[in-house]
């Protein structure tokens, strides 16, 4: 019964996230929809995911349960968790397990990851955050970093929205971002194409997150076996999971 509990705690926290986003679309004054996932961290594990015992990288949420299966696992939940390069190794810092496998990047360049300030989100002994990426040096040498994936724009920090996000932009996609509430780390996936400007205020109106970071775009996908969805738009690089021993 034990071995129980925790598919019920995130069965449990995926629907009553899921009713409260219906609620919470009515209200949305830009109509966007959204899908929310909330996991506990004080009950729930996340875990980053990358490569199998070859080294070859998962890619899709189905080799990754086929993966996990194999090993008297199963998966739960699943996003994508971060940005990557062509060879899908992550463009910044990576952490799994209290291991740093990729290192943090502070460099400049184009792209949505460089859009400063970036941001990583973490969970240490003192549970789930969202800080910004140069804050993460002097963190990690007094925090039992356990995971932790880095991806840009910051969405929020303390309540503030990214600067360069334009109020009516039409620059409008699907978008995912993680946002942290207390001991809980909040997953957000439009349904709908939304601008920068709009999903910040989705997560800082809505969900009363005060920091939040952008995952990606394009890419975007979830995986719930609560909401019976795998999604499938293109291969992935790290995924960020919920899944039971």
């Amino acid at each position: 019964m034990r071995r129980l509990l925790p598919l019920l705690t995130v069965f449990l926290a995926v629907f009553l996230a899921s009713c409260a986003t219906v609620a919470a679309d009515a209200a949305d004054a830009t109509n966007a929809r959204y899908t929310v996932v909330k996991v506990d961290l004080r009950t729930e594990k996340l875990e980053l995911f990358l490569n199998d015992d070859t080294g070859l990288a998962f890619k899709r949420f189905d080799r990754l349960e086929a993966w996990l299966k194999a090993h008297d696992r199963q998966l739960v939940f699943a996003v994508n968790a971060g940005m990557y390069h062509a060879d899908f190794s992550p463009v910044g810092l990576v952490v799994r397990n209290g291991r740093e496998e990729a290192p943090l990047n502070l460099a400049s360049g184009a792209g949505n990851f460089f859009l400063k300030p970036n941001g990583v989100f973490l969970v240490s002994d003192a549970g789930p955050r969202v800080i910004e990426s140069s804050e993460y040096p002097a963190l990690a040498k007094k925090s039992g970093i356990q995971l932790a994936t880095q991806s840009g724009p910051l969405l929020l920090r303390h309540g503030v929205l990214h600067p360069a996000f334009i109020p009516n932009s039409d620059s409008r996609k699907i978008r995912n971002g993680v946002g942290v509430s207390g001991h809980t780390a909040i997953f957000v996936m439009s349904e709908t194409p939304v601008n920068f400007h709009d999903f910040a205020l989705y997560f800082r109106d809505v969900l009363h997150c005060r920091d939040a970071l952008y995952l990606d775009g394009t890419v975007s996908a979830l995986y719930s076996t609560a909401l019976r969805r795998s999604d499938f738009v293109r291969d992935l690089g790290p995924i960020l999971g919920v899944a039971l021993p």
